[in-house]
């Protein structure tokens, strides 16, 4: 039961499990700085940052500040209520820079080439079609662009496999948390 309310490989989860997810992250974000984590990505101002699978967009105040003015954040996520919470927080906060796109799970409608980095945190696990999923970050990626990928709730062996399957990146490091991964030309 639980498995198909929250579980692998279900692209998206039902409205009342996205709204609770929603509200724990809320209680976790007042006591723990998730969105730390982005200072370790290498985001640079100017760039254009795409958070992949970005749920209710806990990090994307911290994106759009990395990116600056000139710098574009782009939150892309196969639920509606997602994308919603995000555009809230883009006007509570006057984020000019960030922009949201919606995902069939294997194809999002951006061109080819836009992203410097992507990342995709706590969401891999629920991903029914990776090889599609890890070729489209490619297509949307620029030449040498990079990917940040967390595991999930899957053993990284996993994840690692996933990756090598797809054949369009290369895993160039990796630490506890996340996989880093280059863009293979």
């Amino acid at each position: 039961m639980m498995n198909g309310f929250f579980g692998n490989e279900m692209d998206r989860m039902p409205d009342a499990a996205f709204r609770m997810m929603q509200f724990f992250f809320r209680i976790t974000d007042l006591f723990i700085q998730t969105d730390r984590k982005l200072d370790s990505f290498g985001i640079l101002p100017g760039f254009t940052v795409v958070d992949y699978g970005c749920g209710p967009g806990r990090y994307i105040r911290k994106a759009s500040a990395l990116v600056g003015a000139e710098g574009r954040v782009i939150a892309v996520d196969i639920h509606e209520l997602a994308l919603r919470a995000v555009e809230k927080l883009a006007v509570k906060h006057s984020l000019k820079n960030v922009t949201t796109a919606l995902t069939d799970g294997k194809k999002v409608s951006l061109p080819g080439h836009v992203a410097d980095i992507v990342y995709a945190l706590d969401m891999f696990h629920m991903v029914r079609y990776p090889t599609d999923f890890l070729r489209e970050l490619a297509r949307i990626c620029k030449p040498g662009g990079i990917l940040i990928l967390e595991d999930g709730h899957q053993p990284r062996e996993t994840a690692r496999t996933k990756l090598e399957e797809s054949g369009a990146w290369e895993i160039i490091s990796g630490n506890r948390e996340h996989l880093t991964c280059r863009v293979r030309e």
